[in-house]
């Protein structure tokens, strides 16, 4: 069984300094169903991605591990 959280979060990468995570959720809640709403959003450098430039997913979710 994969490794899933239990609701929705978002990893952004700022493309301006005046974007804050608050205003994330509001601009994406609106056009997701309830269920895909986001809960969390947490803002990085930069998205991990391998060699072969896909995403490592894994590296995002260790940054929510306690």
């Amino acid at each position: 069984m994969p490794n899933c959280l239990p609701f929705p979060v978002a990893f952004i990468v700022p493309s301006r300094p005046d974007v804050r995570a608050d205003d994330v959720p509001a601009a994406v809640n609106d056009q997701v169903v309830p269920y895909k709403r986001l809960r969390e959003v947490i803002v990085v450098d930069r998205i991990p991605v391998s060699a072969a430039g896909k995403i490592l997913k894994r590296e995002l979710r260790e940054r929510l591990d306690p």
